[in-house]
């Protein structure tokens, strides 16, 4: 064992750490976590038996094939949503019929936790979008230009620096006039004054 070793698996844990965080992110997690926790009451509860001492209790439902029907499917539902988003919004549909179904099929959808559970998950896969990539922001020049400082915007006729609050100067034709009736500005952080 050398010194390094702890550091090394701290690295790993981060690195992994990193690599689900990146995962999660691209797909709607929560909305299959809690539509797969969902399904699990709904398709447990109909064949748990709950022993109070000598007692036994049978929470047994004449329908308890179609519960172990609903929570799997709700199960799948979940692992659907994280593994192929593209069915996300069908996923949701049928999550939230399926949880609406449970209420009457499986001991009033799991005692509610499994219902409000895959009700929630649903919603939530119906309303999650792909995130898009940023816009570049205007003003902004290109990064071989070299480095821009940060609430410096460049002046892109003249290529020099413009900071807050300072006045630009208006752009000239080479004969002495302004082009077009360009008028100075002033450039106040993100908004035009002038």
């Amino acid at each position: 064992m050398s010194a390094e070793t702890p550091v090394q698996s701290a690295g790993n844990f981060t690195r992994l750490r990193l690599r689900f965080r990146a995962w999660r992110g691209g797909r709607p997690f929560w909305a299959g976590l809690f539509t797969l926790l969902g399904g699990v009451p709904i398709a447990y509860f109909p064949y748990a038996t709950l022993k109070l001492g000598n007692m036994s209790i049978a929470m047994a439902t004449t329908a308890g094939a179609a519960s172990l029907i609903i929570g799997g499917l709700l199960v799948t539902l979940g692992l659907t949503m994280w593994f192929q988003t593209a069915t996300r919004i069908f996923a949701g549909v049928a999550a939230i019929l399926l949880a609406l179904v449970s209420l009457v099929v499986s001991n009033i959808g799991g005692f509610l936790i499994g219902f409000l559970l895959a009700l929630f998950g649903g919603a939530l896969a119906i309303s999650w979008a792909p995130g898009k990539p940023r816009p570049e922001e205007p003003g902004r020049t290109d990064p071989s230009d070299g480095p821009v400082d940060e609430g410096v915007e460049r002046d892109v006729s003249r290529n020099t620096p413009v900071e807050p609050g300072q006045l630009r100067e208006p752009h000239e034709t080479g004969d002495g006039g302004e082009a077009g009736g360009a008028r100075a500005e002033v450039h106040d952080g993100g908004h035009r004054v002038g």
